[in-house]
């Protein structure tokens, strides 16, 4: 499942996408930016690589944030899974430092969050570093609120009608 915004393609990542981007190996299709991905998007996508393709939800999963104006990777977003028993999902996001600024992560993270409540979310969460005033804009702009603070994270909620659209 693909998510079109205005200037986004937010595209699924299937088993086999996802192994070649771990291995640092685009096929033909595939358009990246330089520093794309980066380190700390490897571990999830490890994960999506090595998973039961009947485990991987449709919606709730791992997706490259392509710019529509040249198809170029610029960053990720995902789901750490479908919602759990009270209907959270977890987010989390990051885009390249060449396509940071331009308000594409708030776009992304948008598009994604309208989707989740779309498709059964009763509420979702992300986190931050504390230092990381950049991504707490982000998460501020697109509607989340943050709920709590400590040493590590800065952590955030949105509920349904708190998500700005821009699908």
């Amino acid at each position: 499942m693909d998510i079109t915004t205005e200037r986004l393609v937010l595209h699924a990542i299937d088993r086999d996408a996802a192994a070649r981007i771990v291995a640092g190996e685009p096929s033909v299709a595939d358009l990246w930016h330089p520093d794309y991905p980066f380190a700390d998007e490897l571990d999830p996508l490890r994960v999506l690589a090595s998973a039961d393709p009947a485990s991987v939800h449709p919606v709730f999963t791992l997706y490259q944030v392509l710019r529509r104006s040249d198809g170029l990777a610029v960053g990720g977003i995902g789901f750490f899974g479908a919602p759990d028993s009270d209907g959270v999902a977890e987010i989390g996001y990051g885009l390249v430092e060449a396509a940071r600024g331009s308000g594409l992560a708030t776009e992304a993270l948008r598009a994604a969050s309208v989707v989740a409540f779309a498709h059964g979310a009763r509420a979702i969460i992300a986190d931050t570093h504390p230092e990381n005033r950049a991504s707490q804009r982000v998460l501020e702009k697109a509607g989340f609120t943050e709920t709590h603070r400590d040493a590590q994270a800065v952590h955030y909620r949105l509920e349904p009608g708190s998500a700005k659209r821009v699908v």
